[in-house]
């Protein structure tokens, strides 16, 4: 008797054990799942300063908040990840004529380049939104 009863708490474990990994295995795939639509849904943008400084990361983010600026001017209509590249792709040259702006006016001499392609970005949280961590279409400014 006790070891029937001893092989039913075996097959309960067992049972519970496989019942909460396949829960976890379907929880990971409609994580991934998600984590594919966000990064096919967004343009990101992937500011890159002239040096690690203090200076040069002060500018940098002077140079985000202007293309944000200027880039709801231009991308702030979009609906999706192809309506924003195809803006942004037809807007690159006074994008980056406001970065440079931005950048002489705060008294550097630096070049900058911006274009669109492929960047990595690490796990981000805004306020209500966390965009995991991979490859994204960006919007890439090089200062």
């Amino acid at each position: 008797m006790k070891v029937l009863k001893h092989n039913n708490l075996k097959l309960i474990y067992s049972a519970l054990i496989m019942g909460f990994v396949l829960t976890l295995t379907i929880q990971g795939l409609s994580l991934s799942e998600t984590c594919n639509n966000i990064k096919d849904s967004v343009l990101r943008l992937h500011i890159v300063a002239n040096s690690d400084s203090q200076a040069d990361q002060n500018l940098k983010i002077k140079v985000r908040d202007r293309l944000l600026k200027e880039g709801k001017l231009y991308l702030g209509n979009a609906e999706n990840e192809s309506e924003a590249l195809t803006f942004a792709s037809k807007n690159l040259p006074l994008l980056q004529k406001a970065a440079q702006e931005e950048i002489e006016e705060n008294g550097y001499n630096y070049c900058v380049n911006v274009s669109l392609g492929q960047a990595w970005f690490n796990t981000r949280e805004y306020d209500d939104v966390t965009l995991p961590a991979g490859e994204y279409e960006a919007l890439k400014v090089v200062i």
